[in-house]
């Protein structure tokens, strides 16, 4: 037996009262977005910032490791001169440990943001889930529906973040290295990296949505439906 807004019901009855597509949850959560676009975009420009940031120290040291693979004793001097710690015995490049902490406390900040931002979320959104329970949406309905928006999110601010940092990072070494460093730049490991920096702004925008949630999902819907906005 599984209780809905105050009654009893059957596994059966469950699975026939809700049966939404998967499709139907992916638009209902592209409308949340357009509906909120402007609270999303300021979600996202966090997401932006953070993942651009990684993205410029990682793409920066993988053609600092171009240039030091290279051989190169003109891009072994150069790399020298702009402060990287090159030595026969060093055949890495790496990010410091002052970058790892900015990076780190970044996306710590980024994480925290999207908390409270989908936390404000769900208070906008009191009565529109008190409805859904009404009509009968189970608690994993209301969790799928805050994923998607949170997945669409993060997707599109960790992409814009990926390009934006690397592309600051390929001008910002062109600007450093001159222009004879096209031919050592590593295009491979640049698009790895940013398909490691889309997965990481994904699973940040993922990760700060799951409390606010499951807080949506655990309401109950005649809390919900009285309470004013």
């Amino acid at each position: 037996m599984v209780e809905i807004t105050g009654q009893s019901y059957d596994k059966k009855d469950v699975s026939r009262l809700v049966a939404l597509p998967f499709q139907k949850s992916i638009q209902m959560a592209y409308q949340s977005i357009r509906v909120r676009f402007f609270r999303s975009m300021v979600t996202t420009m966090s997401l932006v910032l953070a993942v651009a940031f990684l993205a410029f120290i990682q793409v920066g040291n993988d053609i600092a490791q171009g240039l030091l693979n290279s051989g190169s004793p003109d891009c072994i001097q150069t790399l020298t001169k702009a402060g990287f710690d090159v030595s026969p015995e060093n055949t890495t490049v790496s990010s410091s440990a002052k970058q790892r902490w900015i990076v780190f406390l970044s996306l710590l900040v980024c994480v925290v943001g999207i908390i409270n931002a989908q936390l404000m979320s769900v208070t906008e959104r009191f009565r529109e889930i008190g409805t859904l329970k009404c009509l009968g949406a189970l608690d994993r309905f209301i969790v799928r529906i805050f994923l998607l928006e949170a997945t669409m999110q993060g997707l599109a601010g960790a992409l814009a973040g990926s390009l934006l940092g690397a592309v600051a990072a390929l001008l910002m070494s062109l600007a450093r290295f001159g222009f004879s460093l096209g031919s050592h730049i590593p295009w491979l490991q640049i698009g790895t990296t940013m398909f490691f920096t889309l997965c990481i702004g994904t699973f940040l925008s993922l990760l700060g949505v799951l409390y606010p949630a499951l807080l949506a999902s655990r309401m109950r819907p005649v809390e919900a439906m009285r309470v004013e906005q």
